[in-house]
């Protein structure tokens, strides 16, 4: 359920439990949340970390991931998910929403807005979701300039570079790019879209020592793996980013298609959550309890008058 009370807030910035989490050693799994109650159900199942994608934010707008939402509308979806589930989020920053000072303004609204890490994306606008063709990189240079910016600009955040040279550039490309933005400031690498188990264990082999992160994305360029499979390859993060958004999609058209097809939702009552796990979920009794206790008439002081003598 959500935290209700300062009390029951977590008490370190988000930035140092992730530095936390990853100092453990070991693959720290994040799965996609694309809303406050997608983090609640993967708080619920275990997740000690999450992640919200660029990809994910737009579609449930009903937008396409071209880059086009401002910090502002993320910031909107990161304090929804920070405040129902306390989990350490990662979130997509696509391109750094413009350059240098641009990044700085947006690593610092996320900081703000409760984010434990962002990643940036070596591409150019209008980008584009990095299983796609065709993408425009900007030169290693701008990047690493907006690395070393979202590096200054930080406190606690985690910083992720996202090269998606691999495609153009090839493995030596995306390799001598990762290793320019380490040396601009980047945390960790996050090489997008690669295509075979080969690529991630050359480029782990060819980055000793520098914490990656792998992207699990269905119907894109990279083959399923495991999260075990991923971490034999050298990988110290995982991410699922949309599959919590495209299982719930799917979910709701069939749904729609169900009640126009027979004017009801009976059918679909086993596939729903029931109010009562809703309700469990969301916190709602503890809720009603400090409401209780919070609104509780208390009648001020009375002190009997005391007899005064004539």
């Amino acid at each position: 359920m959500p935290y209700l009370c300062a009390s029951d807030l977590p008490q370190a910035p988000a930035g140092q439990r992730l530095r936390a989490l990853l100092a453990r050693g070991g693959l720290l799994p994040l799965p996609g949340t694309h809303n406050g109650m997608a983090a609640l159900q993967a708080r619920a199942a275990g997740f000690e970390a999450a992640y919200l994608s660029g990809a994910a934010m737009t579609a449930s707008m009903g937008l396409p991931d071209l880059g086009i939402i401002t910090v502002d509308e993320v910031c909107f979806f990161v304090r929804q998910i920070v405040r129902a589930s306390g989990l350490p989020l990662l979130v997509d920053g696509d391109t750094g929403y413009g350059e240098a000072l641009n990044v700085m303004h947006m690593v610092r609204s996320f900081e703000d807005a409760g984010a434990a890490a962002v990643h940036i994306e070596d591409q150019l606008l209008p980008k584009k979701c990095g299983h796609l063709n065709d993408k425009k990189l900007a030169s290693a240079d701008d990047m690493c300039a907006k690395v070393a910016a979202a590096a200054r600009a930080r406190r606690d955040l985690v910083i992720i570079a996202r090269t998606d040279a691999a495609a153009s550039e090839g493995l030596d490309g995306a390799v001598e790019r990762a290793r320019r933005y380490v040396q601009a400031g980047a945390d960790a690498i996050f090489p997008e879209a690669l295509t075979s188990a080969e690529m991630f264990r050359e480029f782990a082999r060819r980055l000793p020592g520098v914490p990656l992160l792998a992207n699990m994305t269905e119907f894109g360029r990279t083959p399923f793996f495991s999260a075990a499979e991923f971490e034999a390859m050298g990988y110290r993060m995982l991410i699922w980013p949309v599959s919590s958004l495209r299982v719930a999609n799917k979910a709701q058209a069939e749904l729609y298609a169900e009640l126009r097809r027979s004017g009801s939702a009976q059918a679909l009552l086993a596939r729903m959550q029931t109010r009562a796990e809703l309700y469990e979920l969301i916190g709602l009794r503890s809720f009603e309890e400090l409401d209780a206790s919070l609104v509780a008439t208390v009648l001020p002081p009375f002190e009997e008058p005391k007899e005064t003598k004539p």
